[in-house]
């Protein structure tokens, strides 16, 4: 079985279609809702599709990040593999069963679906610069080879993303848990995924180059962490 968490933070207007485009896939799935203290419908919206869908939803009281939204869906995962989805439709439910059809090998324990595999895509000039330079930074510090550090379709096995000793509050989750990992010894997967992005005016809550910095200054800041903080204990 495939856990799906879906952080969500005033996403009512594209929530129920992801919901939907998950349940046609041909995966036996645990999808897990996290609303993040969402200031629109979105609280009511889930209370009411509980009735269509089989969901587990926590509602956060007030609005932490999206790591930490993730943190508090990782306690309820009953599945083998854990993929986090965003709740935007910027990033297709369809290539999900790409992403976790790698972890029939023993040695898949974390697959990332690059926006930028098979080139720029639909992504803007800005978005496609500032993503490379951050995967080359990524590769040059822990060498290793991927193409899309800040994927928003992240997966791992339920048995390396549990006992990571994750304490990421906001967007810095894709550079904490892709710094842990790489120190720990696992190998990064990737596989293409299509990518749709949205505005701000359409609810593009990510901030190109200030969270990217970010990123950055994480990525270097857990390169030099002792083993022994990688991993609850």
């Amino acid at each position: 079985m495939v856990s799906v968490i879906i952080p969500a933070f005033n996403e009512e207007q594209t929530l129920e279609q992801v919901l939907e485009a998950l349940c046609v896939l041909p995966l036996k799935t645990q999808i897990i809702v996290v609303n993040d203290g969402s200031t629109d419908g979105t609280h009511q919206m889930l209370e009411e599709l509980r009735a269509t869908y089989e969901l587990t939803v926590v509602h956060c009281q007030e609005n932490r990040g999206k790591g930490f939204a993730i943190r508090s869906g990782l306690p309820h995962v009953e599945g083998e593999v854990v993929v986090i989805q965003d709740a935007d439709m910027e990033l297709a439910p369809a290539d999900l069963p790409e992403l976790v059809k790698l972890f029939k090998k023993e040695s898949v324990h974390v697959v990332y679906g690059s926006r930028f595999l098979n080139g720029r895509g639909n992504a803007s000039l800005h978005n496609f610069i500032a993503n490379r330079i951050l995967a080359i930074y990524t590769n040059l510090l822990y060498g290793c080879r991927i193409t899309d550090e800040s994927t928003g379709y992240k997966a791992f096995s339920t048995e390396l993303i549990t006992r990571l000793d994750l304490r990421c509050e906001g967007f810095e989750f894709c550079p904490e848990v892709t710094a842990k990992i790489l120190r720990a010894g696992y190998r990064i997967y990737e596989v293409p995924v299509s990518y749709f992005p949205r505005t701000k005016k359409e609810g593009k809550k990510l901030r190109f180059w200030s969270d990217g910095f970010f990123a950055a200054w994480t990525l270097l800041k857990y390169r030099f962490i002792s083993e022994t903080e990688l991993f609850k204990i």
